[in-house]
Order: structure tokens, then C-alpha cells, then sequence
């Protein structure tokens, strides 16, 4: 299942198969029962998402993130930060990563220090560095301005920096154009695949038909179209951006789309929309005039 699943989006246009081993360190699977697990899991991912990138011609990344653990106050979290993501980085290289990612790092200090863990236990590999920010457009958790922590990382060696995760498209694009020409490397943006707005901006913010919180399971409802995942394809090719890419609520269909978007025809396009042939809306020239012409216009 986990192969079948690197495979298909590969198959919709990814260039990269990214290691399912995002929250698969010690601190979470220490919560839900499971950290006798941690390296076999870690392992397994890696081994695997390797496997489908050889025989793809794809780029394998390793993958790191927000530990959960982590507070700027306490100089003893960094430690175990520092642990959990040396064994992470550690098992990436062993297993054959290309590269590293540290992603959906909400505070400027736990992402300088995933930073530093790649460069010192990863083997030279580059590292990808994208930034989670939460409602405030301009700040990160921490109290660093988005801005400078991005430039920071850049100056500290991260081969991309970027954003991922929390935002939809159409919050995520401003942080893009904040950042840009700010950095001389590659800028990254894989938002979540929800319709966040300026006053919900975040997939937590959104509010479901009651008036609560529609994270996690309402989320449903704000789930983005593929004309829109189209039109942020779109606007980051017209800005430049190299690495491009979605985060959570993505299926391979929207990644298809986002790689058409981006002047792309993965093999899965084969099976992209054909409405010349629909009953109603087509324009084959086999299809019954009864439906193009008249029946059309009562749907």
C-alpha cells in the first residue's frame, strides 16, 4: 500500500518520493503508544520510498519536523529536539536520502536547529527548510519576523527555504511574495488544500455550518477545486518558484493538476478531463445533437 502510494504520485507528476516519516518521531509515537516501533517504521518508509525512486528516475528525501517538544525558554528541549532529530537524519542517510526536508516548523529557534541537525548528521546532504505560519502573516511563534527568519536560515546553509502546511494557496502566495527577492536560493510553497481567506487564514481557523472549529473532520467542505490548485500552478510559475508542491488534504489528482498547471504531462494526464465527449457539453461529432443542443440547455 505505502509503495502504491509513492508510485501514484509520482505517476500524477512528482519528482520527488518524500518519505512518509513526517510525525514518526519519538515524541509522537511516544503519545500514541508506539515508540518501540520508531526506527523499523522509519526504516520501512525510507527503504521503500528509495525503492520507487530508483525505479522512477525520482529524487528520495528524508524528512523531518515539528517536534512538539520544543520551547525557546527551556534550553533543555533543544536537547531532545537535537536527539530526535539526529536519528531521523541518521536513518535517512543509511536508507539513501537525496536530501533532507525540515518541514512545518512553526518557530524560528526549531527550525535553525533542524537546520543545524541536517547539516551535522546529514552526510552533506542539502537541506529544505519550510516555515509553517500561523495567523499572523508576519511572525512566526516565536516572535521572528517571517522575513528575517527566512533569510536567516538561507545565510545558514538551507539549500531551499519556504512554507508549507497551515495555509491554503491563496494565503500562502502573500508569504511568497513577502520572501521573494529576499533570498537568492529556491523559494518552496505547498500549502494545505483548503480554501483559507484573510480572515480564516489558516485550515485551523476555518469554522464549519455550527460555528466550531472544522479541524480536523469538517474540513471537508473547504476542500480547494482543482481550478484553483490550477490557478496557484499558475501564479508560482509566473513568480519563478522551483519547488512547488501540497501538503495536507492533497490526492494525486490535485498533484496532477498542479503539474499541468506548471507546464507539465505526467502520465497520469492520460486520465485528465476529456468533456469532448461528455453527453451534454461535448462537441464530438458522434454524440447525439438532441443532447448537445437542447437537453444542454436545461441542465
Amino acid at each position: 500500500l505505502v509503495k502504491a502510494m509513492y508510485r501514484e504520485f509520482v505517476h500524477a507528476g512528482s519528482d520527488v518520493v518524500l518519505a512518509f516519516t513526517y510525525y514518526g518521531h519519538r515524541e509522537k509515537l511516544r503519545v500514541v503508544g508506539r515508540e518501540a516501533d520508531l526506527e523499523a517504521m522509519n526504516r520501512t518508509a525510507l527503504k521503500l520510498a528509495r525503492e520507487v525512486a530508483d525505479e522512477t528516475g525520482t529524487l528520495m528525501a528524508g524528512n523531518i519536523c515539528n517536534t512538539t517538544v520544543f520551547d525557546p525558554n527551556v534550553p533543555s528541549t533543544r536537547e531532545e529536539c537535537d536527539s530526535i532529530f539526529k536519528e531521523q537524519i541518521e536513518w535517512a542517510v543509511e536508507e539513501g536520502a537525496d536530501f533532507i526536508v525540515g518541514e512545518t516548523l512553526g518557530m524560528y529557534g526549531e527550525a535553525m536547529l533542524a537546520l543545524e541537525c541536517i547539516k551535522e548528521y546529514g552526510k552533506g546532504l542539502p537541506a529544505v527548510v519550510t516555515l509553517v505560519v500561523h495567523r499572523d502573516p508576519d511572525t512566526l511563534t516565536d516572535g521572528r519576523s517571517v522575513v528575517d527568519a527566512v533569510k536567516a536560515l538561507e545565510e545558514a546553509g538551507a539549500a531551499v527555504v519556504g512554507f508549507n502546511c497551515c495555509r491554503g494557496p491563496f494565503t500562502t502566495l502573500p508569504l511568497v511574495e513577502k520572501v521573494k527577492g529576499k533570498v537568492k536560493v529556491p523559494i518552496a510553497a505547498l500549502p494545505v488544500l483548503y480554501r483559507t481567506d484573510e480572515q480564516y487564514p489558516t485550515m485551523q481557523s476555518l469554522l464549519n455550518h455550527k460555528g466550531s472549529r472544522a479541524f480536523p473532520v469538517d474540513l471537508d467542505a473547504f476542500l480547494c477545486s482543482r481550478t484553483m490548485i490550477a490557478e496557484f500552478g499558475q501564479r508560482c510559475k509566473e513568480l519563478g518558484l522551483q519547488y512547488v508542491g501540497l501538503c495536507c488534504g492533497n490526492a494525486s489528482h490535485f498533484t496532477r493538476t498542479l503539474a499541468e498547471s506548471l507546464g507539465r504531462t505526467p502520465p497520469a494526464s492520460k486520465y485528465s478531463p476529456d468533456m469532448s465527449q461528455h453527453f451534454a457539453y461535448g462537441t464530438d461529432k458522434k454524440l447525439y445533437s438532441l443532447n448537445t443542443e437542447k437537453i444542454v440547455k436545461l441542465l
